[in-house]
């Protein structure tokens, strides 16, 4: 166990120690812990002061730093002041109980993840471990051990160095151009020579991402840093998710920040809790029941992407490399994943040569990291058959017999992604997100507006280039074009309204008093 290169680069982050091959807990943290799990009978932990109190007494034992004063206030405000006292005495009387257990239990969750990590799937390790930037790999992590670690992160049992909390995850690279590789990102002249057949287009003015009904990929307008505030004062969309599905939190802890040419698919995260509102107004709504059927690895059939979208001016969103930095981070998030968790390749022609995008070694990517939850027990050594390549595109490696049965279904569900603060132009931002769901072949596109009031004819706009069978690449230039002239400010019409100009007209008569 202690020759474990997966293991040693995670034990710094984690409290736990290694002697003769084995993990523990240390004396005075398992008796602590022993005391809270048969309740606040043996423990005394009966209020949040108490309960911050045996958490700074078990950090002690860790030789950890004290507990910082706001976690300690944090506790007693909780426990004491907002939440009810029958609700308090619920937490004291089996919540805290049921945490210690699995705490406990820990050290063997760990040590027989560490055990079956290199039987899962023959010849790649699927140990967990810290991913540093543009690294390859695939985790799985069991549901069990994505709940002891969060519960170490309630208890605040992290070293005070870690990295933040942890879950089932999959890293998708494009390769950069200066990476030391022989593989480029697509540039410019591939999406302008893309005769890529664009795909269908769902409208929907109303309604949450997290609510489709349709299988599809669900977008998390993202942080760069995986979670972006979920842990402290952060409360949008990314928060919010983090929040309903907190099995993501997770992967926090070994996820390292994403460069332009990274995306983050997280494969089965189970929903917990309802909610109304966003930001300052979201709050909790209640439990909820995740009936989401399960596929052949018994996950959740939920697939979130996260992607970061470009935080700056909006006018600097309208220059090619801005634009270009955008398709290409959608590009990478959209690759269909769920056709085979495994590996996945993409090709494109330059001339006479064909360059290979994404290869599933070390030396050139998109790369994957799965770290995938199983909810049973896992899987045996998995057989990889190879695809015939598909028409100047994607080359897949599917998983033999474990392949989901949603193929259908495969779409992406997504919003106004990089809008707001981070100065993107929805009409924009809706376009090279179906370019990029069209390019990587998803059959179709659910966006959700959140009634913002530039794209009140995004389906009227939609439906009309589809019905001119545009391509990709038809689109792709229709958009530069579009953006050198915003740019040099020979127009402020917005892009729908710059491209069918009926559309300005209409809108123009509609605000006529």
């Amino acid at each position: 166990m202690e020759n474990r290169e997966d293991l040693n680069s995670i034990l710094p982050y984690l409290p736990l120690v290694i002697r003769s091959s084995s993990l523990y807990w240390p004396p005075r943290v398992v008796e602590a812990l022993k005391a809270m799990s048969e309740g606040p009978s043996h423990s005394r932990v009966d209020s949040g002061e108490v309960l911050s109190q045996a958490i700074s007494d078990m950090r002690r034992s860790l030789s950890f730093s004290t507990l910082e004063p706001s976690a300690s206030h944090g506790y007693a405000f909780l426990f004491d002041e907002l939440i009810n006292e029958k609700e308090s005495k619920r937490w004291f009387d089996e919540i805290i109980p049921a945490l210690a257990r699995l705490l406990l239990q820990f050290p063997s969750l760990l040590e027989v993840h560490f055990q079956n990590a290199d039987n899962i799937v023959s010849g790649i390790k699927t140990g967990l471990r810290l991913l540093d930037s543009q690294q390859p790999g695939i985790v799985f992590l069991s549901q069990e051990l994505i709940g002891a670690l969060l519960a170490c992160s309630f208890f605040c049992l992290f070293p005070d160095d870690n990295r933040g909390a942890f879950m089932k995850v999959i890293v998708k690279i494009l390769p950069a151009e200066y990476h030391n590789s022989s593989t480029a990102a697509p540039d410019t002249d591939f999406w302008s020579k893309s005769d890529v057949s664009l795909c269908a287009f769902k409208v929907h003015s109303f309604g949450l991402i997290e609510d489709q009904p349709d299988n599809a990929l669900e977008v998390d307008f993202a942080n760069k840093y995986f979670g972006g505030g979920s842990l402290s004062r952060g409360c949008v969309q990314e928060e919010i998710r983090f929040m309903i599905n907190p099995e993501l939190i997770a992967g926090m802890l070994f996820l390292p920040r994403m460069d332009d040419n990274e995306a983050i698919e997280i494969v089965g995260a189970e929903r917990f809790s309802c909610y109304t509102g966003y930001a300052s107004s979201f709050r909790f709504a209640g439990e909820y029941i995740d009936k989401k059927a399960m596929d052949p690895f018994k996950r959740r059939r939920t697939r979130i992407v996260a992607i970061d979208a470009l935080c700056a001016l909006k006018m600097r969103h309208f220059k090619d490399i801005c634009l270009l930095r955008e398709i290409n981070k959608a590009l990478c998030g959209f690759l269909n994943c769920s056709k085979s968790w495994q590996h996945q390749n993409i090709f494109i022609d330059e001339g006479d040569k064909e360059i290979q995008l994404a290869r599933n070694d070390r030396d050139s990517g998109p790369l994957r990291t799965e770290t995938t939850a199983l909810h049973g027990t896992p899987l045996n050594d998995v057989e990889i058959n190879r695809e015939k390549p598909a028409n100047n595109l994607i080359r897949d490696f599917y998983v033999e017999g474990v392949h989901c049965e949603d193929n259908e279904d495969d779409g992406v569900a997504t919003g106004n992604w990089g809008c707001g603060v981070f100065g993107g132009d929805p009409e924009l931002k809706a376009t090279i997100q179906w370019l990029a769901a069209s390019q990587t072949r998803r059959p179709f596109i659910s966006y959700y507006t959140f009634g913002v009031e530039a794209l009140q004819n995004l389906d009227q706009v939609t439906k009309w280039i589809i019905s001119h069978k545009w391509t990709v690449g038809d689109l792709w230039i229709m958009m530069l074009e579009y953006s050198a002239q915003r740019l040099y400010k020979q127009t402020n019409l917005g892009f729908f309204s710059w491209l069918l100009p009926s559309l300005a007209t209409t809108n123009k008569a509609v605000q006529s008093p």
